[in-house]
C-alpha cells in the first residue's frame, strides 16, 4: 500500500509543496511544530533512510540544504534544525524546522493550528525564495 508520501507525490491528496526536483519533494509539515516546518521526501518510497541508494542519499540532502536555505530567508528563525525520525509514516522524510530555541524541535510540543490559508501564504513564501 503507498504511503501517504507517495500519495501526495502522485498528486493523489493535496498538500502545501515549496520545492520539487525529479528525485524528491519538500512540502509543510501539516501538524507543524513552528511556521515554516516542512517535509523533504525522495519520491522513491523507502522506509529507512539508510536504506536509500547513496546517490538517492546524496540528492535527497542537497534538496534539503536548498530548501533550508529558501526556509531561512522568508521565515524568521536562528537557523533551520533538521530531524529525520521516520517512525510516523513508512516513508523516508527529513523534517526542517525554522528554530529559535532547542525546545523548538521537541515533537512532543502542542502543534500549531495554521489555517489553509497560512499555510498557502507560507508555502508562496518559500517557494518563491530565491537559492
Amino acid at each position: 500500500m503507498p504511503s501517504i508520501f507517495t500519495k501526495i507525490i502522485k498528486r493523489e491528496i493535496p498538500a502545501h509543496i515549496v520545492a520539487e526536483n525529479e528525485d524528491a519533494i519538500a512540502f509543510l509539515d501539516i501538524r507543524p511544530l513552528t511556521k515554516g516546518h516542512t517535509l523533504v521526501v525522495p519520491k522513491k518510497e523507502v522506509d529507512y533512510l539508510f536504506d536509500l541508494d547513496e546517490d538517492t542519499y546524496i540528492k535527497l540532502h542537497l534538496f534539503a540544504k536548498e530548501v533550508a536555505s529558501k526556509i531561512d530567508k522568508v521565515i524568521p528563525c536562528e537557523r533551520v534544525s533538521t530531524a529525520v525520525i521516520g517512525l510516523e509514516v513508512p516513508h523516508v522524510h527529513i523534517h526542517l524546522i525554522p528554530i529559535n530555541d532547542m525546545s523548538d524541535t521537541n515533537f512532543s510540543n502542542p502543534k500549531l493550528q495554521l489555517s489553509d490559508e497560512e499555510m498557502q501564504q507560507i508555502a508562496q513564501k518559500i517557494s518563491t525564495a530565491a537559492v
